[in-house]
């Protein structure tokens, strides 16, 4: 699976809405780093900060003692430069929201690092390990999976902390343990934790860095601010950011977090992991993204050669090509090129109008924010990013974006309405869409009987209209939603006209049937540039130029061949037989050299090493049991 992209656009939509207004009701919050006493919370576990971590100047020391550089070449000994890699926040240094450089965050300088120890009272002696004036040795835990890729760079950041006098003893444990659900992290059961998170175009954030989403007995462990970080500057900063529309608002609310994150260095950015994809001389129009799938312009893809079938090697093969039942990369892949799935592409963690004539904004007058007045009985979006009916004890946001404990007294909350306009297009059947189609993509996608996981986007409706003569639906959210997703259509067309092979149409098909339709998961009609024609299971799947489609398609033929590994996926790129390799087939390992060795050897191939939207960290927990 490729986590970082099927995070960033299928999920997109969906979790932005909760992200932006998710917290659980508030129980007792740790006070703010640097040695203070915890808030008072009738639990006894995580309320006495850590005698260690817990003070700022050992934070810094810890990062002041990590060879990032060293790191990276540890785990990516072909990236010539890895300063593209480092990071000194949560987001990338490419990414809308980053303000930086944050100086405060700590870069590897150990002669400031030791210093900083020696002034928190931790010198060094006879032995390698630093000792307190009670005698006791500077030894933390390091908790992360045992996935080789990890083992890997903490072993060299293992052995820099050993050079500054911190005894780091690690542990490798299984994914399972690491991420269960009553395990590991979600119980907060480390010092120092090591894990990747994945970057948004919408960098939400506010279930890591808020105040109230600390995981405590006491709130039954909601929330993901593992550190137990609690600044308030930052957790009023995280609330402003996800609950705010105007994008310079947002900005300058991510800047006040990531200079607050900064300073107190509660988590230590490592480095965005390096992507690596690959494809033959002979083909031309690649653009390489983190946050947008390569085949999302395919159309534009074409051989030097004048050859009319381009071939892509994949190790995977899709499981279903319908969006709502599929995470797999190999199958995003396919539907990006049918272009069945999105209104609109994500190209440096940006967005772009695709179907949509032009992104549903307010500053484009095709939203409004209204405040409205809210009574008892209402259904509104409560705190915790959830739709309630409004009773006394409702916790919602006002106006102004306050919390208010709702007692009865009408309350003004701001309410979205928003447009969606679509271009016109005709499926790969020649029939033209229509708004029929949009309306049964909404009546599918919210019906649970679908096989859909989540509601969430269909849950935060009050109402659609649906355009009588255009091709355009307003969507009227409930009181309190405010997504930053906001100008994103939820709903892609599905085509209401097609007949399936028993002869009904599919808008009469009840949802229950469409994850077992062929006509849905394997042969989907398309409104894009191509179309699948043929898919032999087990080997390949077939696309042609979709005749109906309103723009050029560069190349007629698309052949995605599905291979036994990335060793043979590479083999046949430098064969010949394969044009294309993403990075999902790739990878990131041993296999990227021999390309690299190819392309400089023989010039029969290029290749595009960057920066990913998956970042690894080092959590530090500030409180222990």
């Amino acid at each position: 699976m490729k986590t970082k992209k099927y995070f960033v656009f299928v999920l997109l939509t969906v979790l932005a809405l909760v992200i932006s207004a998710c917290a659980p009701a508030a129980g007792p919050v740790p006070a703010a780093p640097g040695g203070e006493e915890a808030a008072s919370s009738g639990a006894e576990e995580f309320t006495t900060p850590h005698p260690i971590l817990s003070d700022l100047k050992v934070r810094q020391a810890l990062a002041y003692c990590l060879d990032r550089d060293a790191l990276i070449a540890s785990v990516y000994p072909y990236v010539e430069d890895g300063s593209e890699l480092v990071m000194d926040s949560f987001l990338p240094k490419t990414h809308w929201a980053y303000s930086g450089p944050y100086a405060d965050m700590p870069m590897y300088d150990p002669e400031t690092g030791m210093a900083l120890l020696e002034e928190a009272g931790w010198v060094a002696g006879d032995g390698p390990i630093r000792t307190n004036a009670d005698g006791e040795s500077l030894v933390l835990k390091f908790t992360t999976t045992n996935a080789q890729f990890r083992q890997t760079w903490s072993a060299v950041a293992i052995q820099n902390w050993a050079a500054c006098g911190i005894q780091v003893i690690p542990t490798y444990a299984p994914g399972s343990w690491w991420f269960g659900d009553t395990t590991g992290l979600a119980r907060r059961d480390f010092e120092l934790g090591a894990f990747a998170w994945v970057g948004q175009t919408e960098p939400a954030g506010r279930t890591l860095y808020a105040c109230d989403q600390v995981p405590l007995p006491s709130n039954n462990w909601e929330g993901q601010n593992y550190m137990g970080w609690c600044n308030q500057t930052a957790s009023d900063g995280i609330v402003k950011a996800t609950n705010t529309l105007l994008r310079e608002d947002r900005v300058a609310a991510y800047n006040t977090v990531q200079q607050e994150f900064a300073k107190d260095v509660v988590s230590i950015p490592v480095f965005q992991r390096a992507e690596a994809e690959a494809w033959s001389s002979n083909l031309t129009g690649i653009r390489a993204d983190a946050t947008e799938y390569a085949t999302a312009n395919l159309a534009e893809w074409a051989l030097a050669d004048g050859g009319d079938t381009i071939v892509i090697g994949m190790t995977q093969e899709p499981d279903s090509l319908w969006a709502i039942i599929s995470s797999m990369a190999a199958s995003a892949l396919v539907r990006m090129g049918i272009d069945n799935e999105r209104t609109y592409t994500q190209y440096d963690y940006d967005f772009q109008p695709r179907l949509q004539t032009v992104l549903s904004t307010l500053e484009s007058g095709l939203a409004t924010n209204s405040d409205v007045e809210v009574n008892a009985g209402d259904m509104v979006y409560n705190t915790a990013g959830d739709p309630v009916t409004l009773e006394d004890g409702v916790a919602i946001f006002d106006k102004d974006n306050n919390e208010v404990v709702f007692d009865g007294t009408p309350v003004t909350m701001k309410q979205l309405a928003v447009t969606y306009q679509f271009n016109p297009f005709t499926w790969s059947d020649g029939t033209p869409g229509t708004i029929a189609d949009f309306e049964l993509a909404r009546s599918i996608d919210c019906n649970p009987d679908s096989g859909a996981t989540t509601f969430i986007t269909c849950n935060s409706i009050q109402d659609v209209t649906w355009g009588a003569d255009a091709l355009e639906y307003s969507v009227t959210y409930l009181p309190g939603v405010q997504t930053p997703t906001y100008m994103l259509a939820p709903f892609a067309p599905y085509p209401s006209q097609r007949v399936i092979s028993d002869g009904r149409v599919l808008a009469d098909v009840p949802a229950a049937e469409w994850q077992t339709l062929p006509e849905i998961t394997e042969r989907p009609l398309s409104w894009g540039p191509y179309m699948v024609t043929e898919w032999t299971k087990g080997q390949s799947l077939v696309l042609e130029a979709n005749p109906y489609y309103a723009g050029e398609v560069v190349t007629p033929n698309v052949i995605f061949v599905f291979v036994a590994d990335t060793n043979q996926a590479v083999a046949q790129l430098l064969n010949g037989d394969v044009d294309y390799l993403d990075d999902s087939t790739l990878g990131a390992g041993a296999e990227v050299q021999t390309v690299i060795d190819a392309a400089n050897s023989t010039g029969n191939v290029q290749y595009e090493i960057s920066a990913s939207s998956t970042w690894e960290h080092i959590d530090i927990n500030l409180f222990t049991k």
